[in-house]
Order: structure tokens, then C-alpha cells, then sequence
């Protein structure tokens, strides 16, 4: 399959396609960090989301679009328009997306950018249903996919996200894909049909 892992410069979800022989692409404005820029398109994603492809994934930047960022994005507060913003480009991106590709999938934490979109489900997942002992609720937009599967539910439930002091890198660290979460998209959602 030819799989575009959009937003994603950390090339987590990538390399999971590519160890299973898929023809796989990161693509993001950021250099990428994964250690493979011949799988790495640096170019605004509307560039190249008209380049066929079997699958999109795409995991916009979700700052301004997250409820746990209300006191700053709400309604009513100071950079409620960077929220509205966001939302309509990440609209625009999804849509373009599913005018193109069979199979869609949009990443985002609790977020308002589910209530503005078409999708034919919205689930929510936690790293710890994928071999991670941490809490991270995180929500995929579906269009022609099946919901992922759990592939290894852990007791632990560690916040280890949530609690990262602050850092020049943090909200980079904070975004990168858990490696179960990334294998179980490649595993179950790599079957061409």
C-alpha cells in the first residue's frame, strides 16, 4: 500500500508500515527526526496529498484545538481565534483528504475538531490498550477503516505524558506516536481490501 503519515515528523507511524513492506511516507513542514529523509516529504502536506495514495493518516498540530487548552482557546479568551483557525484548516486538510483517498484516518486528542467533521466513527484509544502503561486519550476520525483493535492491555496507568516539565522540545515529545499504537495502525489497518 502507499500510506501517507501526514503531520508526522517523528516517523513513528511510518517506519511501522514500512516494516511490514509498505510504501510509506512521512510528511510534515519539520525536518523529520525518524532517521529516514528519503521516507520524508518536508513540504505543506496540501502539496502532497494528491500524490495517490491508499491511506492517509494524519495527526495535525492540536494545540489550539484541545479542550485541555479552554482557558487559553475557549470562547471568549484571549487566542480564541487561533482555535478557530485551527479548526477550519484542519477541516479543510480532512476534507481534502477524503475527496482523494478511500481510506482516512484523523488523529487528535479531546479535541472540538470531531464535532466539525464527517467521519464514519470517532474512537478514542489509551496507550495502555496497546502495550503502554501511560494514559493518553487520544481520538481517531475514521473514514472507511475499522476501529483499532487492542493488541495488549497493561495495568499500569501513569500520566507521564500529562506531567513533562516544561521544555524547548516538550510539545514535540508530547506528539510522537506511541511505538504499540503506531504497530497495531500498521497491522490492522495495512490489508488492502
Amino acid at each position: 500500500m502507499r500510506v501517507l503519515i501526514a503531520c508526522e515528523e517523528s516517523q513513528t507511524v511510518c517506519k511501522a508500515f514500512r516494516k511490514l513492506g509498505h510504501e510509506a511516507y512521512s510528511c510534515d513542514i519539520q525536518e523529520c527526526s525518524g532517521g529516514h529523509p528519503e521516507w520524508h516529504y518536508k513540504e505543506d502536506v496540501f502539496d502532497v496529498i494528491d500524490k495517490g495514495w491508499d491511506l492517509i493518516i494524519m495527526h495535525p498540530p492540536c494545540t489550539a484545538m484541545a479542550v485541555s487548552g479552554n482557558r487559553w482557546y475557549g470562547r471568549n479568551m484571549p487566542m480564541h481565534n487561533k482555535r478557530i483557525e485551527a479548526v477550519e484548516w484542519t477541516k479543510k486538510l480532512w476534507d481534502k483528504a477524503c475527496s482523494v483517498c478511500k481510506k482516512v484516518v484523523m488523529e487528535n486528542p479531546v479535541s472540538v475538531l470531531f464535532s466539525n467533521i464527517v467521519a464514519d466513527t470517532i474512537q478514542y484509544i489509551q496507550p495502555w490498550m496497546f502495550g503502554h502503561g501511560e494514559t493518553k486519550k487520544t481520538g481517531l476520525a475514521l473514514k472507511g477503516l475499522p476501529e483499532l483493535e487492542p493488541t495488549n492491555l497493561v495495568e499500569g496507568r501513569e500520566q507521564r505524558i500529562w506531567k513533562m516539565p516544561p521544555s524547548p522540545d516538550r510539545a514535540k515529545l508530547r506528539s510522537v506516536t506511541f511505538q504499540g499504537i503506531a504497530d497495531a495502525m500498521a497491522q490492522q489497518w495495512g490489508i488492502e481490501k
